[in-house]
């Protein structure tokens, strides 16, 4: 049973420091939902740097899409920017009122938390950053993807094509997602097996925490401090 075959709009936060595939592996499935028209919303129309070393070109200013059926908000180390860009974070939060559909993929459902959308719904979120989901009322929730009435989030990075294929199946019937999830080939058959920290072991585990440090040493202590200044205790 489909759930709304009302979705029309989707619109896609891209901003610097984006990590691409939360992005365009989502928007990849979601383009292909029957009738709805992807936008990728900033405040410029100027390219976005990601977190792969090339840049997306934006289709819209947050002035010219001030809502949407379906917002969705990927992550990457450029979130606590976006958390402390008041045009941003006010076009997510405004964005997210008047959408049927308010999602993430990765540390977007941080950003979504910041503008006050997660208060009291179950979401998920990356692994590592799982535990910060609380600093802004949401309840986490360990799984490849959370669905709390119209609000759904997913894992990290490739969980956003899962979380994807799982929408469209809530939105347009289970053979449309079985389209297409076959016109894509996803047939996931990964050559290791260290997709979560449980399967990776605690050494692999830390060698990416201390990566992720160097990468942004002050990022957890940047993301309490955002939460704090928009007054989550």
């Amino acid at each position: 049973m489909t759930d709304d075959h009302s979705v029309k709009t989707i619109a896609f936060l891209l901003f610097p420091g984006v990590t691409q595939l939360d992005l365009t592996g989502p928007a990849q499935v979601l383009s292909r939902l029957p009738g709805a028209k992807v936008h990728l919303v900033w405040e410029s129309l100027d390219p976005v740097p990601t977190d792969a070393g090339f840049s997306i070109l934006p289709t819209t200013r947050f002035d010219d899409l001030p809502q949407a059926d379906l917002i969705c908000i990927p992550g990457g180390m450029g979130i606590t920017d976006v958390i402390n860009n008041d045009a941003a974070l006010g076009w997510v939060r405004r964005a997210g009122a008047e959408a049927k559909w308010v999602t993430s993929v990765c540390t977007g459902a941080l950003i979504l938390g910041a503008a006050g959308l997660l208060d009291g719904y179950s979401a998920t979120t990356h692994w590592a950053w799982h535990e910060h989901l609380a600093l802004f009322g949401a309840q986490p929730v360990h799984a490849r993807s959370v669905i709390d009435r119209n609000r759904m989030t997913g894992g990290g990075v490739t969980a956003g094509i899962d979380f994807a294929l799982a929408l469209v199946a809530k939105l347009a019937g289970d053979d449309v997602a079985c389209t297409i999830q076959l016109a894509l080939e996803y047939d996931p058959a990964p050559p290791l097996d260290a997709g979560s920290p449980d399967k990776a072991g605690a050494e692999i585990v830390a060698n990416y925490m201390a990566r992720a440090d160097r990468l942004a040493p002050n990022r957890v202590a940047d993301l309490k401090a955002a939460a704090a200044r928009l007054g989550f205790s």
